[in-house]
C-alpha cells in the first residue's frame, strides 16, 4: 500500500461509519468524534455497517489521501467496545489493511534451527 510509513499513529472509529462520507466528512469524523486534529498525520480508519468496506484517512502534509478497500468476501476485523475509538500500530494497520485479524495474528510455527 502507498501511503504512510512506520511509526505512525492509528486511530479507528469503532463502530459503523456511512462509507458515503468523503473526505469532508471523515475528517469532521476524526475531529468530532475519535477528538483528533484531521491534519495531524495520523491515518483514521473507518468501516462500513457489513463489515466489507474500509476507508483510510491519511494527511501527508500536502493535503488528504483517501484509501478504500471492498473485500469480494469476509470482512475486516474491528474490535467491540464503547469507547469510540481503538489504537493500532502500523504493523496492525498492515494487517487490517490485507483482512487479516490484527487481534489474534497467527504467526505460525517458529524457523527451523539448521544445523
Amino acid at each position: 500500500m502507498i501511503g504512510p510509513g512506520t511509526g505512525v499513529r492509528v486511530y479507528l472509529a469503532c463502530g459503523a461509519t456511512d462509507m458515503r462520507k468523503g473526505i469532508a466528512g471523515l475528517s469532521a469524523l476524526a475531529q468530532d468524534v475519535l477528538r483528533q486534529k484531521p491534519t495531524s498525520g495520523a491515518v483514521f480508519a473507518f468501516r462500513g455497517r457489513k463489515g466489507d468496506r474500509l476507508k483510510l484517512l491519511y494527511w501527508d502534509g500536502q493535503g488528504f489521501c483517501l484509501y478504500y478497500k471492498l473485500l469480494e468476501r469476509g470482512h475486516f476485523p474491528w474490535p467491540n467496545t464503547e469507547a469510540g475509538v481503538a489504537r493500532l500500530t502500523s504493523a496492525q494497520l498492515a494487517m487490517l489493511w490485507e483482512g487479516i485479524d490484527w487481534r489474534r495474528p497467527d504467526w505460525g510455527a517458529p524457523p527451523a534451527r539448521i544445523g
